[in-house]
């Protein structure tokens, strides 16, 4: 008798009426990186060929896997662990050579994370996407111990101990250790996933304060998401909002600009001056600040900012500048003097385009600076083809007039004819060589005029072209590196530049002789005193456009509630309300269970509830003709939700009698 076929994963399961053929895949108590490895394991085995997003909508594997997390599945660590198979697929596929296997399975998880996240609530998606892996126990910044959940770790911290597992690199997982879902979702390069519609909302929230970290400043204070409520927030807390710490930090790079100039103009040789102690005062306070953003994000996602190589070669010219400085006044050169001035005006290269890197947070700018992040890359690379090229030619070049040229003048040679200069060695062609001068000149011209400019600016062109073609993908990925950066530190305690100098000089020397919860009164107390005006600031922005103000949760957020099936009215919708409601909820309908676009709604038996729930909240938007325009249209909504459930059922049925059919003719 022949053996049959083994049974597949949704064939061994119990089915329900309700979501027939669905897999259990996970498990709520499952642990990260229990998770990360059934993850991995699924997609390997169901994923066996390159795909893309459309077929990944329509494939039954998907669906079933999607409607099992979306149902059944309560683990909060579920979204991290799908975008580490993403960033692990991509790695293989870096790695190995995959030929778009790889590539399509860590599309897939975006695909399921993104989904996932349109069935939830409010405070659910706030949970899920602002998990946070723990460390190892170790103290912070501030001398106090990581307490609670933060040191029951699912793996090993960056500085403790490592997981180990037969399956899975224990040190790739205890990588992303001490970072949140959305941080995660940077390092793996997720811009499908953080462009999508929910996951903006979170992230604009973050942005604007409407969610933050930090309830009190109060040495019990511990980090943990939430909706901010003014009437029972510390007023301190909104110095963690991103959008007022680049404010400050615009006008903080305004001053630091203003005192450069003010040095260059003034340049005093023999003496430091009141302006360049300044200047020496606010460049220390920018590397300390610099510094401290290293320890809290950690080197990969400090560098996924474009703008930490900017900040790291301000710092380097300005060591520079001061060593110059000093070794030129101790020792009255005045030729090291004037080098250590000509170091200084360097930093103009840097600090003018610093101070206007706040432009790269509106759409417009933002897609123009990973273009040209893209575009130097490219660059860089063809660049290689060119020197190869270049040496061959000035090696000949070089033999030939031996005589008549030396190898410093045939190199500026060459190189003008590169940029264009063609009648510069149409002119020495025969001093070169009477007889081979001629056409070798004529051969470098045409390749290097011709060929090579005509091949860079097309290679350019495509990359820029295929930037603009995701531009709002490209936007959201910096905005998001962005965000995340300044608001995620796990110092409860953070001092705005040149603010951190006090901290650096009056408190650092007593954490020899303070114990941690001393040390962290004496730093809130010392942000308090230092920082009040910064906060009055804020408070009268606040209080001055109150359209700008943050609203409390049972208000603007929905309904506080446990539940975790909820319509995207009362839920994710609330994240980002806008005058043209009707058409935003029109085009997340066209998103949910078969799409990534917009924010979706749920397609399935309790679709039509769901959305006629929607329809019953917007309505107390409208009244007289919108009220019957909106009952019109949210009974359309119903029939196509049942429409897209029939479907998917079908899909489903045709699916499971393939499975039958091969599982009879398999030996």
């Amino acid at each position: 008798m022949p053996n049959k076929r083994p049974l597949s994963l949704h064939e061994v399961r119990p089915t329900t009426p309700m979501t027939p053929m669905t897999p259990t895949v996970v498990k709520d108590d499952m642990n990260f990186l229990e998770l990360c490895e059934t993850f991995r394991n699924y997609f390997v085995e169901y994923i066996d060929t390159p795909q893309n997003m459309s077929t990944l909508k329509l494939s039954p594997v998907m669906t079933r896997l999607c409607n099992q997390l979306s149902e059944r599945g309560h683990n909060r660590a579920t979204v991290a662990a799908l975008l580490w198979c993403k960033a692990h697929f991509d790695a293989e596929e870096d790695d190995f050579g995959g030929h778009g296997l790889g590539g399509g399975r860590g599309l897939a998880c975006e695909f399921v994370a993104s989904d996932l996240l349109t069935s939830l609530s409010a405070n659910d998606a706030l949970e899920y996407l602002c998990y946070e892996l723990p460390l190892a126990s170790k103290d912070d910044d501030d001398g106090n111990n990581s307490a609670g959940d933060e040191t029951a770790g699912l793996l090993g911290g960056r500085g403790g101990r490592n997981v180990s597992s037969p399956d899975l690199e224990a040190d790739s997982i205890a990588s992303f250790a001490g970072l949140n879902t959305l941080e995660i979702a940077i390092l793996a390069d997720a811009k499908k996933f953080l462009s999508h519609r929910p996951v903006e909302r979170v992230i604009n929230g973050i942005w604007e304060g409407r969610i933050s970290f930090w309830k009190t400043l109060d040495v019990d204070g511990s980090k943990k998401p939430h909706f901010y409520n003014k009437r029972k927030a510390d007023p301190f807390c909104r110095l963690r909002v991103p959008k007022y710490q680049k404010a400050f930090e615009a006008f903080f790079f305004a001053v630091f600009l203003a005192l450069y100039y003010g040095v260059l103009i003034q340049r005093d040789p023999y003496h430091i001056t009141g302006l360049e102690a300044a200047l020496i005062v606010f460049f220390v306070a920018f590397a300390v600040d610099e510094i401290s953003s290293i320890r809290d994000a950690g080197t990969a996602f400090y560098t996924a900012d474009f703008w930490s190589l900017w900040d790291v070669c301000i710092i380097i010219i300005g060591i520079a500048f001061l060593i110059w400085r000093i070794v030129g006044i101790v020792k009255d050169n005045d030729e090291i003097v004037d080098t250590a001035f000509d170091i200084l005006s360097l930093e103009a290269l840097l600090l003018i385009p610093r101070v206007c890197s706040l432009l790269s947070m509106n759409p417009y700018f933002g897609v123009l600076i990973p273009c040209l992040k893209q575009m130097t890359k490219d660059f860089l690379k063809f660049v290689i083809l060119v020197a190869i090229l270049y040496l061959g030619f000035l090696t000949t070049f070089s033999l030939l007039a031996r005589e008549s040229f030396t190898l410093s003048e045939m190199s500026w040679m060459l190189i003008k004819v590169f940029f264009g200069s063609s009648s510069v060695g149409f002119d020495a062609m025969r001093e070169i060589s009477p007889v081979l001068g001629p056409p070798l000149m004529l051969i470098f011209v045409t390749l290097t005029n011709i060929l090579l400019i005509t091949s860079l600016i097309s290679l350019l062109s495509n990359s820029l072209t295929n930037m603009m073609n995701n531009a709002r993908e490209e936007y959201l990925f910096m905005f998001s590196i962005t965000v995340m950066e300044a608001a995620t530190s796990n110092r409860l305690v953070v001092f705005y530049p040149p603010m951190n100098l006090l901290s650096l000089i009056l408190l650092r020397p007593l954490r020899l002789v303070l114990s941690a919860n001393r040390m962290r009164k004496w730093r809130i107390a010392l942000l308090k005193f230092s920082h009040f005006p910064f906060v009055a600031a804020i408070m009268a922005y606040e209080s001055l456009w109150p359209v700008n103000q943050t609203r409390s949760t049972a208000t603007a957020w929905g309904p506080s509630t446990n539940s975790k099936r909820m319509s995207m009215r009362e839920g994710l919708k609330s994240f980002g309300r806008r005058p043209d409601r009707l058409q935003e909820w029109s085009g997340r309908l066209n998103g949910g269970r078969l799409g990534l676009g917009g924010a979706g709604s749920q397609v399935g038996p309790h679709a039509g509830p769901a959305l006629l729930s929607s329809a019953s909240s917007m309505r107390m938007d409208f009244d007289g003709e919108g009220a019957s325009n909106m009952k019109a249209y949210a009974n359309q909504i119903d029939e196509h939700g049942c429409e897209l459930h029939r479907m998917r059922t079908t899909i489903e049925q045709l699916s499971r009698k393939l499975d039958e059919v091969l599982a009879q003719k398999s030996p």
